[in-house]
């Protein structure tokens, strides 16, 4: 078996097939998560069945079903829902009240796969939330199989998300819109036409062949080259939109119609909007790398902005305290209250369409009053402390307002940064604002200077 440690993460489950994860190891992990699941964890009831999901990677064919081996085995059923979008999973363990498990290594290369877990109810399943119980049973001794096994039975429930993804928005009032999604051969190419069929809209959809080896450009829209293809052909059609989907089909990127890439701030601060609109007064959620015109926008909108860290089991738990309706990432993920607080591109994507069709403006014109400073997007940089990098430029802004809610973030009179050690790696994540293009760029050399100082 591969070593667990480098495989188990933050939030998911992750690794090289097959030198890192393989068959054995996801039957135990499935055995793991049965008993976890079974035994009724953080308050929740005992489970009795496990949704199990994969993307299109064909390694996980064998580890799916070495997964569902591993559950059977102590005793409880699997429903099979075979091929899906993370985002699917996640309804599906809304609307089913089942725990799940999604096989899945969302941007990564071919070579990766991975397991994203969930409760009943679409319940984050982290580090601190049940996946280092369940990596500590892996470790363990071999559980004895339950006196039964459980059973295995199939499950399409497509179509039911379509229409529960449908209800977010008002479908008629969808104008004709020309839309292209590159879903760059990930789950997008099956979730996408299946919501946009019957839809007022012209969807042009780039390489659509599930296809695990990314044989076009990598799954991964956060990195700007991957977008190259879908710029263009924005341009080149007169789209109104391009849709940029990750490989497990839960993020989405916007492309304007001038083939310009919109921020996952930006894309936030509108569907906040739209979101607002229906639900007047509700609170918003953002995690603190988001552009400061984000807050601003919701309360100028009536509604409630509040600050969380950055990665979804955050978002989710503050959702939940709070009652936000909605909240945003920067890094494209989208969660609504309405969705189990869980993230969806495909919701994300209707949102947008319907607040294109609202206004006869362009995509850039509606977002050009939202875009109210310059940002840096993150920049990393590679420091053999990173804790005392952090503490060093601390010091240096001490008689700024400053706090240590998810690394270091500091507010000066026309510009914030905040600065975060990566999980996994000797690395900082730098990401600044500031009221100008120039400005950005000379205080982002301005604090860089001091990560590396001696």
């Amino acid at each position: 078996m591969a070593a667990t440690d480098r495989i188990f993460k933050a939030y998911d489950i992750r690794g090289t097939f097959p030198e890192e994860i393989d068959a054995p190891l996801c039957r135990a992990i499935g055995s793991a998560f049965a008993r976890f699941v079974a035994a009724g964890p953080a308050g929740t009831a005992p489970a009795g069945t496990v949704l199990v999901a994969r993307d299109m990677r064909e390694s996980g064919v064998e580890l799916a079903a070495a997964f569902t081996d591993g559950v059977l085995d102590q005793g409880l059923d699997v429903v099979d829902l075979g091929l899906a979008s993370t985002d699917l999973v996640y309804y599906a363990a809304g609307a089913l009240d089942a725990p799940a498990a999604m096989f899945t290594a969302s941007h990564n290369p071919a070579q990766y796969n991975g397991i994203k877990l969930c409760l009943a109810g679409a319940a984050p399943v982290g580090e601190e939330s049940g996946l280092a119980e369940i990596q500590a049973m892996v470790d363990g001794p071999p559980a004895a199989p339950a006196p039964a096994p459980g059973t295995r039975r199939e499950r399409e429930v497509l179509a039911d998300y379509v229409a529960h993804a449908h209800s977010f928005i008002d479908v008629g009032a969808l104008r004709p819109l020309k839309v292209i999604a590159d879903v760059a051969n990930g789950m997008g190419g099956l979730v996408v036409p299946a919501a946009f069929a019957g839809l007022p809209i012209d969807l042009e959809v780039m390489f659509p062949e599930l296809d695990g080896t990314f044989p076009n450009h990598p799954a991964d829209p956060i990195q700007i080259e991957n977008l190259a293809a879908l710029r263009a052909r924005v341009v080149e059609t007169g789209a109104d939109v391009g849709l940029a989907f990750d490989g497990d089909a839960d993020r989405v990127f916007l492309v304007d119609e001038r083939g310009e890439p919109v921020s996952g701030s930006l894309t936030t601060t509108l569907i906040a909007i739209g979101v607002l609109e229906k639900h007047p007064g509700e609170t918003i959620i953002h995690n603190l790398i988001c552009s400061k015109a984000l807050p601003e926008i919701v309360r100028e909108h009536g509604g409630t902005p509040v600050r969380t860290r950055v990665g979804h089991s955050f978002i989710k738990a503050v959702m939940a305290e709070t009652g936000a309706a909605f909240g945003g990432e920067h890094s494209a993920h989208y969660y609504f209250r309405d969705n189990y607080r869980a993230d969806s591109g495909l919701i994300a994507s209707l949102i947008v369409l319907e607040r294109l069709s609202r206004s006869d403006e362009p995509l850039s014109s509606i977002l050009a009053p939202l875009q109210r400073y310059a940002g840096s997007g993150e920049i990393n940089t590679r420091v053999a402390d990173p804790q005392g990098a952090i503490d060093r430029v601390a010091a240096a802004y001490a008689d700024h307002p400053q706090d240590r809610l998810d690394g270091l973030t500091v507010e000066l009179e026309d510009w914030w940064f905040n600065l975060r050690p990566s999980n996994t790696e000797p690395l900082l994540r730098l990401n600044l604002e500031a009221a100008t293009p120039e400005a950005c760029d000379a205080h982002v050399a301005e604090v860089r200077s001091l990560l590396t100082e001696a």
